[in-house]
């Protein structure tokens, strides 16, 4: 066997351990990515995605010393997994978003139970409607990019193998979850007014005819003025849910 000179040796082990460090914390974020880490993409392609994330994000990972112990090591393994975990699940809540909305949107309107089980997770039609515009939209504007430059980002704040502090990483959670329904309700308002007017107006007319079966004439106009609405307002929803999306990618970790 041809031995390789130290210095090679050694820098080869070094590019070796930063290419692992670099992939716990990829492969944690591609796991929970919107469009790159849905359960209908195999496993065989997320990995792809974070080995190919991996060799873009490595170039910014700074050179880190090898563990001397077995400790130090899963110390390491933990922290920058748990780092990648975190900004995985704040992009995901995103896409909850939309869910939220669409959950919102279909109890007001009659649509709730509407092909509710047509794909791998219980969502109503507009559900699906929404996810997969916002996915699409998100991909367009170019997601992979501003993903990569979020993760990058992020040893800027977090250095490798740093430990989150768990009063900041539990505001920051609280904060965030916090702002997901609002933005949820937002998106949804204008179809919880619709329905509250349609419902007010239902019971004037109930009181002023109370022989006339007002809940079969009325349930068809609001399940159309839903869909109207859906069809009119569902661009413009996306567009604000897209902006807040882009917001949250420029800075995924509020907390700092």
């Amino acid at each position: 066997m041809i031995e390789l000179p130290p210095e090679l040796l050694q820098a080869s082990q070094g590019l070796l351990l930063q290419g692992v460090v670099a992939f716990l914390r990829v492969a944690g974020v591609v796991a929970f990515l919107p469009a790159f880490g849905e359960k209908l993409v195999p496993q065989r392609v997320k990995l792809a995605v974070a080995l190919a994330f991996t060799s873009i994000v490595l170039p910014a990972v700074p050179l880190t010393d090898a563990p001397d112990t077995g400790t130090e090591l899963l110390s390491l393994i933990g922290a920058e997994t748990l780092i990648g975990v975190v900004l995985g699940l704040t992009l995901r809540m995103m896409v909850v978003v939309l869910q939220m909305a669409a959950s919102m949107i279909a109890q007001s309107t009659s649509l709730a139970q509407i092909f509710s089980g047509s794909a791998t997770e219980p969502m109503p039609a507009i559900g699906h409607v929404l996810v997969m515009g916002g996915l699409a939209l998100a991909v367009m504007a170019d997601l992979h990019v501003l993903a990569a430059r979020a993760i990058m980002e992020s040893y800027s704040i977090f250095p490798v193998g740093s430990l989150m502090d768990s009063t900041e990483l539990t505001e920051f959670g609280i904060a965030h979850i916090s702002y997901c329904f609002r933005l949820a309700f937002c998106l949804a308002a204008p179809f919880v007014l619709a329905a509250f007017i349609y419902n007010l107006a239902l019971g004037a007319i109930n009181r002023a005819m109370p022989q006339l079966m007002v809940v079969l004439v009325g349930a068809p106009a609001i399940t159309g003025v839903g869909m109207a609405m859906l069809a009119l307002l569902s661009p413009f929803l996306l567009r604000i849910w897209l902006d807040a999306f882009q917001v949250v990618l420029a800075n995924p970790f509020g907390m700092r």
